[in-house]
């Protein structure tokens, strides 16, 4: 399907040299709107009120690093000759959610033992905000015309058209030809998979549950979406992503069932505040 659409605007704010693009803005709004959303359930639970923002100050700088070297290893060969500050050029796009989750669990699980609390705690807390923050994420990439699928058919364009506003189907536009808006689908997915967890943890799970639910519901979106990108990252057969997704879909049903089984997780989500009927 081809097409004839100007893109929109990557750039923010501009004054001079110093340029702000839409990608980091919007990366930064999810970031903080998330912190938002965790630090509200955090003081509903009565834990002290610095308690997220202090893991926040530590796991975001360590995710966003973690997330770009995960991209920058699967694409290095697309930096060889380029300037050595290319790598480190994530205003331009080029971070992956496997490698910022990696990072933000290792930070928390350090962070929960300097401070003598439980990991699946923070973690049950910080889910639903994971999952906002990367629902609203996936529209940085819309501004940058990335994370999108293969070519469109004629008959996928009249049907889309009619359901999605122009400035979703202008900047799919892109060399004249119209793309599948895959970074819309992950966002929606991410929006039902936060409702999700938000409709779970007022059921007073085990502790824990709420985080290994948000691993495997994004995770099954994340491998069937990733296998209509046309910009993923590859590990070998599958695209490194739908690898990272069946490990993290059967590590966490294993740990979920083995944590149970074992007596573990033998305290509930929230037993004090949740009204158990």
């Amino acid at each position: 399907m081809t097409c004839n659409a100007p893109a929109l605007d990557r750039v923010f704010f501009e004054v001079g040299p110093f340029t702000i693009y839409w990608y980091g803005v919007i990366i930064a709004t999810g970031a903080f709107l998330g912190l938002y959303l965790a630090t509200k359930e955090s003081d509903r639970l009565g834990l002290k009120k610095d308690l997220m923002v202090d893991l926040v100050v530590f796991a975001i700088p360590i995710a966003i690093i973690s997330a770009r070297i995960y991209y920058v290893i699967f694409e290095w060969e697309n930096y060889v000759g380029q300037p050595w500050w290319k790598i480190f050029a994530v205003w331009e796009g080029g971070i992956a959610i496997h490698g910022a989750l990696i990072g933000s669990v290792l930070t928390a699980i350090i962070y929960a033992r300097v401070k003598k609390v439980s990991f699946w705690q923070l973690a049950d807390i910080a889910a639903p905000s994971l999952i906002l923050g990367q629902a609203i994420g996936r529209w940085g990439n819309f501004m940058n015309q990335e994370a999108h699928g293969g070519p469109i058919s004629e008959s996928a364009y009249q049907s889309f058209h009619q359901y999605l506003p122009d400035f979703i189907m202008n900047q799919m536009c892109i060399d004249g030809v119209m793309y599948h808006p895959t970074f819309l689908y992950e966002s929606v997915w991410n929006i039902l998979v936060l409702i999700l967890l938000l409709v779970l943890r007022r059921k007073n799970p085990l502790r824990g549950n709420v985080f290994l639910t948000y691993i495997i519901a994004y995770s099954v979106g994340r491998f069937f979406i990733e296998g209509m990108r046309t910009d993923s990252l590859y590990g070998g057969g599958l695209r490194a992503a739908q690898v990272m997704s069946i490990i993290l879909i059967i590590g966490s049903i294993g740990l979920m069932i083995y944590r149970r089984k074992s007596g573990i997780a033998d305290k509930h989500y929230d037993g004090k505040k949740v009204n158990r009927k």
